[in-house]
């Protein structure tokens, strides 16, 4: 697999203009907080990316609907099944998997039937939903066809690179292969020709290259994948360009979605652009909190609630905590003053590149700190077996001050991990946080129990 100099000497600058220029292009407020959404989102899920080493131990169980619900349901144990060619086969065993992952079971006999089927499927970030569309493509590819054959979208320019990653370590061993980058700043001659069998890019780039530069021949695509469909439609933009480069394609092109959602805005979008689709669905757990043991302390001001945080953490033996802020401010102000006591403390928050946020998170994952106080950037996604304590210092809460229940969901998922028990404190400083608190034990049908952070015997109790 190789790809052309040209492809990687872009301009990361004017490159990464990509994933926020409809910011400058908008001054409606609205606007703006779905940009800042999409950021959000794209800027989360290629943390996840980037800090994870190997597929998540996902124990929901996949739902299958397909088009024709008359023929076989097949799945797959062993990637030798699949019949990949000889060159792909030692590509995914060079990546480190061994064995098809759950998403990739049943999304893999669907993507590589004869003739080829669409396919809707909602998978987070770690299932192998990358490497499996990748595989895909890969398998559709004509080598001696020198023109692009297989369309990738992705949200934002860095989200392309990973993908790109992705492509170039599985068709290594396939050198006829070629990838070009369809991004902002990747400037080419008008009236050029692209040689290359895959592309990746963002959606207005792609479409400049099919409609208005005419470097693609959108009807020579077999495969279309949109992948992070849920943080692409965050930008109207975003979705207006997909559906009209879907619009170019051959009737007979395999069209391929991925999201980690399944909003019904999600849903209403990938039914536009994906005819008669397969549907892969990750059956949602019921909201357990089973083996988590919450609490909450009552506290006065910020300053009573740091004292009781420190009584919490003298008296308890903590492998690692995580400490969850409503503000970057807040967030900043408490890991210095947990520094002052001696703590070894990280910090996490929003305006950190993700490439440091990454960093952050491998530290405390090696336990070089033992203590991590973020503010809600980190509470998706991130798996650090030895978390046993997440404490919320201020609770979670909508931009209308309502619980936020999801939040609040992820934010304690953090610990009870892996089959152990875990442990949840509350902070509660006011009339009003003591509403939102019970709203949320309302909402799970979960009691939250006082703690007197004062009385050493009852913090010991709980932590046996």
């Amino acid at each position: 697999m190789a790809t052309d100099s040209w492809a990687l000497a872009v301009d990361e600058q004017e490159a990464a203009a990509e994933s926020v220029s409809a910011v400058v292009k908008t001054s409606a407020n609205a606007e703006k907080t779905d940009e800042e959404e999409k950021e959000d989102r794209a800027a989360q899920s290629l943390l996840n990316k980037l800090i994870r080493s190997n597929l998540v131990d996902n124990t929901n169980q996949v739902e299958v609907l397909q088009r024709d619900p008359n023929s076989p349901l097949y799945s797959v144990k062993s990637f030798e099944e699949l019949r990949l060619k000889p060159q792909l086969l030692q590509g995914v065993y060079a990546m480190g998997f061994n064995r098809p992952s759950k998403i990739q079971e049943n999304a893999l006999p669907l993507m590589l039937a004869e003739p080829p089927q669409n396919l809707i499927a909602q998978s987070q970030s770690g299932t192998g939903k990358t490497a499996a569309f990748v595989l895909a493509m890969l398998s559709q590819v004509e080598p001696t066809n020198k023109y692009p054959q297989c369309l990738c979208l992705s949200p934002t320019y860095e989200l392309a690179l990973q993908t790109g990653k992705v492509i170039e370590q599985m068709g290594k061993f396939y050198p006829a292969l070629k990838l070009a980058y369809a991004v902002r700043g990747n400037k080419l001659e008008r009236g050029q020709k692209i040689s290359e069998q895959i592309v990746i890019g963002t959606p207005g780039t792609v479409l400049d290259w099919c409609s208005k530069l005419k470097f693609i021949d959108p009807k020579k695509i077999k495969v279309f994948v949109l992948d992070e469909a849920d943080v692409m439609i965050a930008t109207q933009g975003h979705q207006d360009q997909s559906i009209r480069i879907q619009r170019m394609l051959p009737r007979n092109c395999q069209m391929l979605l991925f999201s980690a959602t399944f909003e019904d805005s999600v849903w209403k979008f990938a039914q536009k652009v994906v005819p008669d689709p397969n549907v892969i669905k990750l059956k949602r757990e019921e909201e357990t909190l089973d083996t988590i043991k919450q609490y909450y302390v009552l506290c006065s001001s910020r300053d009573e609630k740091f004292q009781a945080l420190c009584n919490l953490y003298g008296a308890i033996t903590i492998a690692q905590a995580m400490i969850f802020c409503h503000t970057r401010k807040t967030a900043s102000w408490l890991a210095a003053e947990l520094s002052k006591e001696g703590h070894q403390v990280a910090l996490l928050s929003g305006e950190m590149m993700v490439e440091q946020r990454a960093a952050v998170i491998e530290r405390f994952r090696e336990g070089k700190e033992k203590v991590l106080v973020t503010t809600n950037v980190c509470a998706r996604g991130i798996d650090v077996e030895q978390v046993s304590v997440v404490i919320n210092f201020d609770l979670p809460v909508d931009k209308d001050g309502n619980p936020d229940n999801e939040t609040y969901l992820h934010r304690i998922g953090r610990t009870g991990r892996f089959g152990k028990r875990g442990l949840a404190v509350n902070m509660v400083d006011s009339k009003h946080s003591m509403n939102i608190l019970n709203r949320i034990q309302e909402h799970f049908n979960k009691k939250i129990e006082r703690l007197d952070t004062d009385d050493l015997d009852e913090i010991e109790k709980i932590a046996n």
